[in-house]
């Protein structure tokens, strides 16, 4: 739909008192045919959905489903009851889990009910740098006092990597008072730490260990092909977003506890029921019910093998081009394989990830100063694959340098934070808000995180420095503590 036909709808539609730009927004990018999709979520546009259920929404449409009162016998969420309470008990047995909770508010929900859990207000807790915003909003609930841990810095890669045994170890003997160990495995780029080892440091120190693995919930499903579950390595408790890489549809995720989990569960369903709503979608629930059915089946076995293969076809077609780099175990850590992260010698992501849209009609998950993140989810077809394939070859032998691109926002920064106080403290002291070239010397009190991957650029106790601002750059104004 051309820019002038979409105008003309939506003032006809504001006159008529029925525009809803989000309605709108998805009508202009369905008429458009649609791109080809390496990004989440993983069932990509309905691919990777157990036919039963795809036949269902089909045959009624998600509006009449959408009910609550209609489905009688379908059971509560808190306290799980019917054929809620089976889902979660057949997804503990998939996972190999103590007990499996159904989340309706992506994996973030998840990570602070853990933090209510398991954090007592100045318990020192553990981190990795590259971890999620949600957990800093645990941290901020619970009134944790954070220990920041700086996973490997890969500059070539211009990303965070994994956290090390050894660091893990010897934050604990600098803090013999850490409470709580939690990390975040695979990265958003798919790296992952050696969880065996960092688990059995903190059970020798009798700590806790959690692990934010929001990505690798198609791991256990594949247990030979992919890396291990921390839930099998002694971790706590771990979070899957089943809509990432699983499946299910946006927003849903699953808690595991890990069979022997020192973990109150008692107390842990209290605070997601604190957290949760009180209106769950049958929509949400039962598309990860149906995920979890169809990763368990053979077919859905066979979809996560074609992804695997594809990701390695892509990886064996691309080594032969010199410019073009793809983050490999041949680089000294252990990765998931479906998860390409690729840079090509002269572009920026923002660069490439234009290119690869307005040249070539393909999606991509997200981008680094150097390169950006494919993601090669069941949902992919092999025809798409050998389009993608094509696509880089071309980027990597051609010259697009009529294609021009301003990089407005560039990625994460690698920088250890320099704390002046615990997140709660900042979040709940007075405020006010400067502009982005007089906050330097000031302190955050707000998180800021670009979506995806949710990593914090700034978090509140936070001292803000010059080396901040070339990522801030879209915002005008930032929060600081009044001084």
């Amino acid at each position: 739909m051309d820019s002038k036909k979409a105008k003309k709808i939506k003032s006809e539609n504001k006159q008529h008192k029925t525009y809803a730009p989000i309605l709108e927004a998805i009508k202009r990018s369905s008429s458009n045919g649609g791109s080809i999709q390496f990004h989440i979520p993983g069932h990509t546009k309905g691919v990777g959905i157990l036919p039963d259920f795809k036949a269902l929404l089909d045959k009624y449409g998600a509006a009449t489903l959408d009910s609550t009162d209609e489905f009688e016998n379908i059971g509560t969420l808190h306290p799980p009851t019917g054929p809620i309470k089976e889902a979660q008990e057949l997804a503990a047995k998939a996972f190999g889990a103590k007990e499996s909770f159904f989340l309706l508010n992506g994996s973030s929900i998840g990570n602070m009910a853990l933090a209510l859990t398991l954090i007592k207000p100045d318990d020192k807790v553990l981190i990795g740098r590259n971890c999620h915003r949600s957990i800093v909003t645990g941290m901020i609930m619970s009134s944790a006092n954070p220990i920041w841990i700086t996973p490997k810095k890969h500059e070539k890669y211009s990303i965070w990597g994994e956290i090390t045994p050894e660091d893990v170890k010897n934050h604990i003997e600098a803090n013999p008072d850490i409470k709580l160990v939690w990390i975040t495995s695979p990265t958003y780029e798919g790296i992952v730490s050696d969880i065996k080892s960092i688990s059995n440091i903190c059970k020798s120190y009798n700590i806790p260990l959690i692990v934010d693995e929001a990505h690798g919930c198609l791991w256990n499903f594949s247990p030979k092909k992919l890396p291990t579950s921390a839930l099998h390595l002694g971790a706590s408790a771990v979070v899957h977003s089943m809509h990432k890489t699983g499946g299910s549809f946006s927003q849903s995720s699953i808690l595991h506890v890990s069979k022997d989990s020192i973990i109150d569960v008692d107390r842990l369903k209290h605070n997601l029921r604190l957290l949760h709503t009180t209106s769950p979608s049958i929509l949400l629930l039962a598309s990860i019910d149906a995920a979890r059915a169809y990763l368990q089946s053979q077919d859905g076995k066979k979809l996560i093998d074609n992804a695997i293969y594809n990701a390695m076809y892509v990886r064996e077609e691309l080594k032969h081009y010199e410019n073009v780099h793809i983050l490999s175990n041949n680089d000294d850590f252990k990765i998931d394989p479906t998860k390409l992260y690729i840079t090509i010698d002269g572009f920026s992501g923002a660069r490439l990830e234009t290119i690869l849209k307005t040249e070539f009609n393909i999606e991509i998950e997200s981008t680094t100063d150097h390169g950006f993140l494919a993601l090669l989810n069941i949902g992919n077809n092999f025809d798409e694959v050998k389009y993608f394939v094509e696509s880089i070859k071309k980027i990597a032998t051609s010259n697009y340098h009529d294609i021009s691109y301003m990089e407005k926002l560039k990625f994460m920064p690698l920088l250890t934070p320099t704390i002046k106080m615990t997140p709660r403290e900042a979040f709940y002291m007075e405020s006010e808000k400067v502009s982005l070239e007089d906050s330097v010397g000031r302190i955050s009190s707000e998180i800021i995180a670009e979506c995806p991957p949710g990593i914090f650029i700034l978090v509140p106790g936070e001292l803000i420095t010059d080396a901040h601002l070339p990522y801030l750059r879209k915002y005008k104004e930032i929060s600081v503590l009044k001084d």
